[in-house]
């Protein structure tokens, strides 16, 4: 019979395990289904002999590449979304509040525009050069390392600065049609269209960057109870928070550059995921990265499925999901308020 001191452990395990399960599931469904839906048998036979049926081309061409890529870009953004929470000790951070991921598409947009970088390798540099700098500055405007920051002021600087990038990217995608050609192709966030060679160049940064933090969980537990505690503990305040910034800009500039700005997921993810876990990150990093996938495949399989014979791209259907979501979360942040 477990103790109580094990049991919690036990439970995690086996809620891993069903997420595991759901991951699977959505998996299936991201091969089987689209403009010709495929049986489960018909996938399973596709993925046990690699023959030159019309079945096997459309799983392993097609549908595998565009599927593994949202389980990499939809993990990426849900341990982003935990660590930018960590980092701040804000629930409403999020990459694309905090500027990571406009920094990121300012600098797509920039290399494009100057210098003429259409290849993807490149792109995910500047994506990660752009996402630190902007998100540093909005950081550091919002009272970052000054006794903390309101979640107000880190909502208003994100916005102000997002807003100031959104037109400055305008502009450039004006002036240059091949600028505008380039951007236009991921601004909703879309996984149509990307193959293999997409996937192997993603997969090995956005693994690197999932192995990464969690080197930062004992630092983001320690944060979690604050910076004097944390100190006393004999946790380097900065250090951890330079180790879960760097997953954060990592991950975050590989998912935009991969599939576009892609909203909601870092923001949503994390709160769906700390309601299992609990506040400590040695189970809540896994659980976001298992369920941000789960959620991003499952928006692309939506998508393919409710405008047929037409698609309905992922950062869409992400959109109109997480809205109403992040309208609930504040909602019921205002009520616990209230009541404490």
């Amino acid at each position: 019979m477990p103790t109580p001191s094990n049991s919690p452990q036990i439970r995690l395990a086996v809620g891993a395990l069903a997420v595991l399960t759901l991951l699977a599931v959505t998996i299936a469904f991201g091969l089987s289904v689209g403009s010709r839906a495929l049986s489960l048998s018909e996938v399973l036979d596709a993925l046990a002999v690699h023959r030159e049926t019309d079945a096997s081309i459309i799983v392993w061409e097609q549908r595998m590449p565009r599927t593994l890529l949202g389980v990499l870009v939809g993990a990426a953004l849900g341990v982003g979304g935990a660590l930018a929470q960590g980092i701040t000790r804000n629930p409403l951070a999020d990459p694309a509040l905090i500027g990571v991921s406009s920094g990121a598409a300012l600098a797509i947009v920039l290399g494009s525009f100057v210098f003429g970088v259409s290849s993807l390798a490149p792109q995910i540099a500047l994506a990660a050069v752009g996402a630190a700098v902007v998100g540093g500055a909005v950081l550091s405007l919002a009272g970052y390392g000054r006794g903390g920051m309101a979640p107000t002021s880190l909502a208003l600087v994100g916005l102000s600065m997002s807003a100031l990038i959104v037109a400055v990217i305008s502009v450039l995608v004006l002036l240059d049609a091949q600028t505008l050609d380039e951007y236009r192709y991921w601004l909703v966030g879309a996984l149509a269209g990307k193959g293999t060679p997409t996937l192997a160049v993603v997969a090995p940064v956005i693994l690197a960057g999932l192995s990464t933090t969690l080197l930062a969980v004992r630092g983001l537990d320690a944060l979690a109870l604050g910076e004097d505690v944390a100190r006393g503990l004999g946790v380097s305040v900065s250090r951890a928070r330079l180790l879960a910034g760097f997953g954060v800009v990592l991950l975050t500039s590989t998912a935009v550059a991969a599939a576009g700005p892609i909203s909601f997921v870092g923001l949503v993810v994390p709160h769906v995921a700390r309601a299992i876990t609990g506040p400590r990150h040695g189970w809540l990093l896994p659980y976001a990265a298992l369920l941000g996938a789960s959620l991003l495949v499952t928006a692309d399989v939506v998508g393919r499925v409710v405008v047929r014979p037409a698609e309905l791209q992922v950062g869409v259907v992400t959109a109109l999901v997480g809205a109403p979501l992040v309208l609930l979360l504040l909602r019921k942040s205002k009520v616990t308020g209230a009541g404490a």
